[in-house]
């Protein structure tokens, strides 16, 4: 089997633009810009694919299985398995007509890529975005089992890492951290000078418990019960099999009597304008967090946060003086935070427009780009000729 140097292969479990998806993308142009050839293959067609077909990749559709919470059943282990077995001689076709020498798979939920490019004699790199520190210890264990196979592997913070290294011993010397390359907005649209009429607050991310819109909605409540003229916008949508949740989200919105209070909007490509034209943004994550993407949006944008307090988002607002830490799950914690914010507006609007300047240097294309080529130790692969007969 003929192997180029120059030629990647990449994978990711999605198409989506959510936070993993978006850093498929960021990848891919970094790779293309450091001179190598990326094929990138994704299970199903979505936004994803024109932003890749555009930077100069190219896309196969391949259907791989994705464990996802609901593959931790009986049902779902068996269909897992099923969909493993009718993937698995595709996938394995894939790889052998790449030409690539390396695999790049993004995140550990499509565990299929790792042993078959292991098999096809490929250099195997994991960009990890999981940080999965509420788990129990052997579950942990058993989803870091496939990184074992990996000959490096690309976390995204040093809580991602510190995860990893409390369930998975003998993989630190081939882990480094690269934090994500978030872009901001084309134009930062300072803040109001002033809060006059309604208070703007605005989530943005997938509509899942984990991610918390619910304790938004809960907030939203309590602050209106205060006397806060406010309104939330929710930009994002469910992920597919978990459209039950929006189902509940919308049911506690009803039932809190905030329905006209409450705007939803779904996924959005360009969420851009969404933040100019809020006041403040809520990041209330009921579980862990690896990062924290939405937070660096929210300090491009020149926007006050309110995020919860987990070592992911500690992480990723860590330079943000207009950041608030709050309860992870508690609204009471973030409806307070709020009020903290709007009683004095003059310092948190001050401070989120110097958090992106900061943030705009920090999260930069163009210091992704390097981090992660140096990380993946691909430098000197260009210096090749030509393809390597590997048998």
């Amino acid at each position: 089997m003929v192997k180029d140097r120059r030629m990647v292969l990449v994978t990711n479990p999605g198409a989506d633009l959510y936070g993993s998806d978006r850093m498929t993308l960021e990848t891919v142009r970094s790779l293309l810009a450091a001179g190598f050839h990326v094929t990138v293959t994704v299970p199903a067609c979505g936004p994803l694919v024109e932003l890749l077909t555009t930077a100069g990749a190219d896309v196969i559709h391949q259907r791989t299985p994705v464990i996802r919470k609901s593959s931790l059943s009986p049902i779902g282990l068996l269909r897992l398995a099923v969909e493993a077995w009718s993937g698995i001689f595709a996938s394995w076709r894939l790889i052998r007509r790449s030409g690539a020498a390396t695999i790049v798979v993004n995140t550990i939920t499509t565990p299929l890529w790792f042993p078959l490019a292991r098999m096809a004699g490929l250099r195997v790199v994991c960009h990890l975005h999981e940080a999965e520190g509420d788990v129990i210890a052997p579950v942990r264990w058993a989803m870091h089992l496939p990184l074992q196979l990996c000959n490096r592997v690309i976390a995204n913070s040093a809580y991602t890492l510190q995860v990893l290294s409390n369930s998975s011993r003998g993989l630190a010397s081939r882990v480094a951290v690269v934090h994500n390359s978030v872009p901001g907005p084309a134009k930062v649209v300072a803040p109001r000078s002033a809060l006059n009429g309604k208070v703007r607050l605005l989530y943005v991310g997938r509509l899942s418990h984990r991610k918390g819109p619910h304790v938004a909605a809960a907030a939203v409540r309590l602050l209106l019960d205060l006397g806060f003229n406010v309104r939330l916008d929710i930009v994002g949508a469910v992920f597919l099999g978990n459209e039950e949740y929006e189902e509940e989200l919308r049911s506690l919105v009803s039932q809190l009597e905030i329905s006209e209070t409450v705007h939803f909007h779904g996924f959005q490509q360009l969420v851009w304008p969404y933040f100019a034209d809020c006041d403040i943004v809520l990041v209330p994550s009921v579980g862990e967090e690896s990062f924290g993407n939405t937070a660096v949006e929210a300090a491009l944008a020149a926007r006050p946060v309110v995020a919860s307090d987990n070592a992911g988002l500690k992480e990723a607002t860590a330079a943000s003086e207009s950041a608030e830490l709050v309860i992870s799950g508690d609204p009471n914690s973030l409806c307070q935070a709020v009020e903290r914010i709007t009683r004095d507006w003059d310092y948190y609007a001050s401070a989120a427009m110097a958090d992106a300047q900061r943030a705009s240097t920090r999260f930069s294309a163009q210091t992704y780009s390097q981090s992660l080529i140096d990380a993946l130790g691909l430098e000197n692969r260009l210096s090749s000729d030509g393809p390597q007969l590997h048998v």
